[in-house]
């Protein structure tokens, strides 16, 4: 059997933006370093609502495994 090949770390990104039309936008980028991202975007009409969602992503990914970039 070959042996396995190294693979590359998955990275996952959640920021919140404000757009030109008064909303927030959570975007979220996922993938693996190196490869093809993913990009999914939500939007909300007030920012508690942005950061709620953005902390609802972030826990689960910290709970999956994936740790914070200082």
């Amino acid at each position: 059997m070959p042996p396995r090949r190294r693979e590359r770390p998955h990275i996952y990104r959640v920021e919140i933006t404000a757009n030109l039309f008064g909303e927030f936008s959570v975007v979220r980028e996922w993938g693996r370093r190196g490869g093809r991202m993913r990009e999914r975007i939500e939007l909300f009409t007030d920012l508690l609502s942005a950061s709620r969602a953005a902390d609802r992503h972030r826990r689960a990914r910290l709970r999956r495994g994936y740790q914070r970039l200082t």
